[in-house]
């Protein structure tokens, strides 16, 4: 196994110890979930830039490292979801996109195809990192801090975390459909 693909398998297992830091109320919880988000999507960002520099993409590479992004932030989502982070309606948004597009692929896996992500994929991972990560780090400054923060703080904060949701909600559904209408030729005999 290359290491791009090592580092994708390394983020799958990140993901684990990352829903038990945000489920199980201990001291520096947050902070350990918000560092396990961190190290999970610097190995996104480094396995992709390994693989194409040195010519180590593989077909594993183009289906796992998809969906081991899907099961990252999917975990994040919902984990957010229950701590009333992100609002529950645009979890089932971003998650009934993954399941279509990872649908979509497993048809294309049986008639032999490996469908990779495509460019306005990977922005809407890039979105759905940087909306968790601020997510991540409000829950986290207002586990340790939040004494401190005004109500008017506290609600602008807010505001800017629904804005980056709604925009991720938004460029999920755009790249979801870009994607179907690029591989329509899959499902268009059903």
């Amino acid at each position: 196994m290359n290491l791009p693909n090592q580092l994708t398998v390394l983020r799958l297992f990140l993901t684990l110890p990352f829903v038990v830091a945000l489920s199980i109320n201990f001291p520096g919880a947050k902070l350990l979930a918000l560092g396990l988000f961190i190290a999970g999507s610097v190995t996104d960002y480094a396995d992709g830039y390994i693989a194409r520099k040195f010519k180590l993409i593989t077909d594993f590479g183009k289906l796992m490292d998809p969906l081991v992004d899907k099961i990252m932030t999917m975990s994040a989502f919902i984990c957010l979801v229950s701590l009333g982070s992100v609002p529950a309606w645009a979890v089932i948004v971003i998650v009934s996109r993954e399941f279509l597009i990872t649908g979509l692929r497993l048809i294309a896996a049986a008639r032999g195809k490996v469908l990779p992500a495509e460019r306005l994929g990977k922005h809407k991972t890039v979105w759905q990192i940087a909306t968790i990560l601020y997510c991540l780090i409000l829950v986290t400054v207002s586990d340790h801090f939040g004494r401190l923060l005004s109500p008017v703080t506290r609600m602008s904060l807010n505001a800017i975390g629904l804005t980056l949701v709604c925009l991720t909600v938004g460029l999920t559904l755009w790249s979801g459909i870009s994607y179907f209408a690029k591989n329509w030729d899959l499902v268009r005999d059903w």
